[in-house]
Parts: C-alpha cells; sequence; structure tokens
C-alpha cells in the first residue's frame, strides 16, 4: 500500500526512511493477510458497516507494521526500535499489498453503506485506486532531493521519539543501529534511478553534500541524531545514562559516520555528476502523464495542467493590481521593480539578531492565539512552539514550515522558522506567514484534525493537499479580522505570499508541463514578488523537485474563499463565521469536492433552522 500524494505529512514520515523485517514484523505481517482472506469471504456474514470499520482497523495495523515510525509520529505503542523496509524489494511487495487491499475493499457492498461509512469507504477506495495508479511511475527512485531525504529524515525522526525511560533510549539505539542498512539502500535506489534517468535535475542536489556532512562531527555528542543523549531524565539512574550514551557514541562513530561518508562520496563522485541537466518533469519517463496525475492528487480536482497556468496568470494580475494600490498608499516614488529593490534591501526591513527573529515571530504568534476565539467555536487543545530550522538543513529549506505534534506522545506541534541569511527574511512577511504556519493556519487545522476522535484513523493522520494548503493560504487573509497588517508594508507582505502562492501555479505548471527553464521562471518570481533572492532560488528548486506540490495552496484557497462567499450570500444576517470555521475543520481534511458537498448541506440546514425557528416563533408574537 504505497504512499501516495495524498496520504499527508504522517505516511510521508513514515515511508521516508527504512529498513529490514524482522521474525515479529514476519509473523504479524502473515495474520495480518490470513484476517484479509477471512474478511474479504465474510464468512462470519458480517453486515457491510462491520465489514468496514474490520477493513479499517486492518489497514491500521498493516500501516503500523509496514511503517513503525507511524506510531513514532502519532504516540501510540509500536514497533520503536526499527525502521520500515526501504529496499526495493519491499517496494515491490508493498506495490503488490497495495492491490490485493484494493481488491478485498472492493468486496464491500457501497450501496448497504450509509452517510459516514459511505464517505469514509469511498475515500478509501479513492486513496488506495490512486495508489495504484501511481505505481506506473518511478517516485520510489527519487529518494534524495534537497528538501528532503535519508540525510534529514534520520535525525528529524529521531527528534520525535520519545525519551523518558531506559526502554525509550534503547529504542532510538535500535533506530541508530539500523541507519547503516537506511544508506545501503538509498544507494542501490539512488544507482538504479541513474541507470533509468530518474534523478532530480543536478542544479537542485547542489547542497545536498554538505547536508550528509553537516551530519558527520567529530564529537559524536554534537550531532542531531545523538541529542537525545545529551538530555535524560532524572528518573534514568546516572551510571544507566552513561552506559546509553556510550553506546549511543559508539553506534555513532563506528556504524553511522562510515555509512554517511559512504553516501557523501557516492553523491559527490558519481550520483550528483550523473543527474539529469534538464528540471522538468516532462523531462521523465512518461513525464507529462506523471505530472498530470500529480496535480489531479495535489489539488484533488480534475483541472489540468494548462487550466492550472490560466488560473495563476489570471490571479497574479488580480495581485499585482491590489500590489500597486499599496504602493501609492505609502507614497513610494519609483516603478513595482524599484519598490520590490527597496524592500529587498533597506536595512529596516531586516533583523541584525537570529534571536530577535525568533523573539518577533512568538510575540505575532501570542497575539493571534489571543484572536483565535472570535473567528473560531472549537479550539485544539495541543500547544506548539517555535524553534529555528536546524542549522543542517536551514541553507536549503524553505522560510519556513510546520510540523505537527501529538497530545499521545506529549509532543507539541512546531513552527519552524528559517533563520539563516537574515538578509532574506524581512519582517513584511512575518504576520501572514505566522498565520499560515502556525495559527490559524496549519497547527489549527491539524491540531483539531488529530483530536476528531469520531474520525477513522486514516482521516485523523492523513492529509490533502489541497484542503490543508488552502486553509493555510486562507488563514492569511483572516490577518485583516484578526487586526494585523495595519501597517502597510505587512499589507503588502500578504499580499506578497499571495502572489507568491499564485506565481507557484504558473512556474509549477510552467517548468513541468510546459517546458519552462529555471531561469524563466527564477525571472517571473522576481518580476511579480517582493521575496529576496535566496528565497526565490530557494522556492524555486522546491517546486522542481517536488513537482505539482505547490499548486494545491491556491486552488484550496480559492474554493474555501468560494465556498465562504456563497454562505454569507446564501444566510445573510444569520452567516455566523465562527460556525463556517469550525464546519470547514469539522470533518477533517477532505477533498475538495466533499468541503463543497459538506458546506452546502450546511447551509441548507442553517437555512432550513432559520425558517423553522421563524415559523415557530410566529404563533407566540
Amino acid at each position: 500500500m504505497r504512499k501516495t500524494a495524498v496520504y499527508g505529512l504522517a505516511l510521508v514520515l513514515c515511508a521516508s526512511v527504512a529498513i529490514a523485517g524482522t521474525d515479529s514484523y514476519e509473523s504479524k505481517r502473515a495474520s495480518i493477510f490470513e484476517r484479509l482472506d477471512a474478511l474479504e469471504a465474510n464468512e462470519e456474514g458480517k453486515s457491510a458497516s462491520e465489514r468496514l470499520q474490520a477493513f479499517i482497523d486492518l489497514f491500521f495495523e498493516y500501516q503500523m507494521n509496514e511503517f513503525p515510525t507511524f506510531a513514532t509520529f502519532i504516540g501510540i505503542p509500536g514497533d520503536h526500535h526499527r525502521w520500515a523496509d526501504n529496499s526495493l524489494e519491499a517496494s515491490a511487495r508493498r506495490d503488490q499489498d497495495e492491490v490485493r487491499g484494493l481488491e478485498a475493499f472492493k468486496t464491500i457492498p457501497r450501496e448497504e453503506l450509509e452517510g459516514v461509512d459511505r464517505l469514509n469507504y469511498d475515500l478509501i477506495i479513492e486513496r488506495m485506486t490512486d495508489g495504484v495508479k501511481g505505481q506506473e511511475f518511478h517516485g520510489e527512485y527519487l529518494v534524495v532531493t534537497q528538501m528532503s531525504g535519508v540525510q534529514q529524515n534520520v535525525a528529524r525522526t529521531l527528534a520525535m521519539m520519545p525519551g523518558r525511560t531506559a526502554a525509550d533510549y534503547e529504542n532510538i539505539l535500535g533506530r541508530l543501529k539500523g541507519v547503516p542498512y537506511l544508506v545501503d539502500n538509498v544507494l542501490i535506489r539512488l544507482e538504479k534511478g541513474l541507470e533509468m534517468g530518474v534523478t532530480p535535475p543536478k542544479v537542485t542536489l547542489r547542497d545536498v553534500p554538505q547536508q550528509v556532512k553537516n551530519q558527520l562531527v567529530a564529537d559524536p555528542m554534537t550531532s542531531p541524531m545523538l541529542r537525545a543523549f545529551t538530555n535524560f531524565p532524572e528518573s534514568i539512574p546516572a551510571e544507566e545514562q552513561e552506559r546509553l550514551k556510550n553506546a549511543a557514541a559508539t553506534v555513532y562513530g563506528e556504524q553511522i559516520v562510515p555509512a554517511f561518508q559512504k553516501l557523501h562520496d557516492y553523491l559527490v563522485e558519481t550520483y550528483i555528476p550523473g543527474a539529469r541537466e534538464t528540471i522538468g518533469m516532462s523531462d521523465l519517463p512518461d513525464g507529462k502523464e506523471w505530472y498530470a496525475y500529480n496535480a489531479s492528487q495535489f489539488t484533488t480536482t480534475d483541472l489540468t495542467p494548462q487550466e492550472i497556468h490560466e488560473i495563476g496568470l489570471r490571479e497574479v494580475a488580480r495581485i499585482r493590481a491590489e500590489m500597486e494600490a499599496v504602493i501609492e498608499q505609502v507614497e513610494f516614488e519609483g516603478t513595482f521593480e524599484e519598490f520590490f529593490d527597496y524592500l529587498r534591501s533597506d536595512p529596516q526591513f531586516f533583523f541584525d539578531k537570529e534571536e530577535d527573529l525568533l523573539a518577533t515571530y512568538r510575540d505575532i504568534s501570542k497575539r493571534a492565539d489571543n484572536e483565535l476565539v472570535r473567528l473560531f467555536g472549537h479550539l485544539p487543545r495541543l500547544p506548539y512552539g517555535v524553534v529555528p530550522v536546524p542549522e543542517y538543513a536551514e541553507k536549503s529549506q524553505t522560510t519556513a514550515y510546520y510540523e505537527p505534534g501529538s497530545l499521545e506522545a506529549g509532543r507539541s506541534g512546531k513552527f519552524f522558522a528559517n533563520t539563516y541569511d537574515l538578509g532574506s527574511r524581512p519582517k513584511w512577511e512575518m504576520e501572514a506567514l505566522t498565520l499560515h504556519e502556525a495559527v490559524p493556519g496549519h497547527h489549527l487545522q491539524i491540531a483539531i484534525q488529530q483530536e476528531l476522535e469520531d474520525l477513522p484513523w486514516f482521516r485523523r493522520f492523513g492529509g490533502y493537499g489541497a484542503f490543508t494548503e488552502g486553509w493555510g493560504l486562507y488563514s492569511e487573509s483572516l490577518g485583516e479580522e484578526m487586526g494585523f497588517y495595519e501597517d502597510p508594508y505587512a499589507k503588502f507582505g500578504q499580499l506578497t505570499y499571495e502572489m507568491w502562492r499564485a506565481i507557484r501555479l504558473v512556474v509549477d505548471t510552467g517548468m513541468h508541463y510546459l517546458g519552462w527553464s529555471r531561469e524563466q521562471a527564477i525571472d517571473f518570481f522576481k518580476e511579480n514578488a517582493g521575496k529576496a533572492e535566496h528565497d526565490i532560488v530557494v522556492e524555486v528548486d522546491r517546486y522542481i523537485v517536488w513537482p505539482g506540490q505547490a499548486l494545491g495552496y491556491k486552488i484550496g484557497e480559492l474554493k474555501i474563499k468560494e465556498l465562504r462567499g456563497m454562505a454569507e450570500a446564501e444566510l445573510g444576517e444569520g452567516f455566523d463565521i465562527r460556525a463556517f470555521h469550525d464546519e470547514v475543520l469539522g470533518s477533517g481534511a477532505v477533498p475538495l469536492r466533499v468541503l463543497e458537498t459538506n458546506i452546502r448541506e450546511w447551509v441548507d440546514a442553517e437555512r432550513s433552522a432559520s425558517s423553522g425557528g421563524e415559523m415557530a416563533s410566529t404563533p407566540g408574537s
């Protein structure tokens, strides 16, 4: 059951790194498929609803067994000492499993399901059908980019692991010991990708060797992978702490360092020199079809790349007009391009110290927290924090990103802010970025979703990019209702970020479907957005190695705004913004067509309730 674009962050984290199975893994796998056969035969005569729930539970057990870092991510018991198997043989086996699982799910008679059961059934069938379709392409060879890969994901996953008991630390040690196996299989995949012509573009790999070297340090205790061993809880005896610390240092020096050095040398001497010079997905085998598939997955629509490109051009023109109005408001004397140069270069717009940047993000976050109750009836329990992007990844990472937390694991959500190159981190972008990544954006939406206990697991911990990122971008637009963007430069920053997402529709489709060059994409970005050049280059390179992902933001935001406009028009004075937002978020992330159905049904129910209330009050008036 291969991860597809719509599986969401949880499964991305799980599938990103792996190691060979154990006897326990094999026995669990055999048991799962025995029960799958029994459910498919339905010898016990279960109802369609009972069979669906049993299949969903079995699907969860399968994911937990295949991807044990899933348990780490969501904070429940599991095989925290091992990785999933990232061999090509395991990938082929999971492809077969996905076909087998889809066949089994289809034996449930859909016509006998109602309401939420039918929706859950449809979502699973669609997800697995898309996964089987995705097997036609060769994403399994694209396992190292400047955005992700074993050189980042090992440390990232280990940082999520619990560290409360000695057993927790033994689990971390177990995964540390598995790192060489991960690296060996990554090397096999990279070599196969070279043979097949399936690699990231050479230009995007320029910083990856340094990312690997950043994990190679003289003192093991300064390695990001061993951070847990520098801060033991007092409940672990001192002698036990020393034993665990020494064991980790030994594994690091004797196993991890040689493995990462081998990866570094292969990248520098073989892989990067042999990587492709072209940038577009259309230049890969079946590339145009692959990109169209990605576009449908990330937008959850039937829009073609050409249609998406044209939507982007229209949005760029609309937003540019609003930006020019702000330039006129601040009475800047100069051209549009000169105003961008001013924003990118004037010292007043930048911090000199990393701690000042982080402190300002935290201040904005606290101000946003205070405004949430006016716009939402339901708020999550899980807190979040603002932290810097890790040094080993900061140069090639984007301006900011969000990492979900887990109540079960006792791990808060994290808004990662990039402190690298402060001259490319302007103050005027900070309000919009905080509202997107923290609240009311990703943290609010994802934390609420995780707390919707009536949802099945794949909806609580999965996701759809168009919904999740569309909500993040929509959240930026809520800033004015929350008291932000009072400074015209901050308003221009919000428009810059909206423009950024509109530009994505143009340059992503341009590069991957219409034959644009990297330079053409960078120039289009510069002409229409005030972001610093370093940030623009990092962003364009992100779109190059993650084809289609950037399309979900604008497409999702436009749909949410369309639905809000419809609800306001239909309900008039009876429109309640808190109830609308709660309805949007109340089913978790869903495909945009499901969101539209939900909101239209909610509007009908609200109108009916209002009409009924007026009729009921008439006799007593």
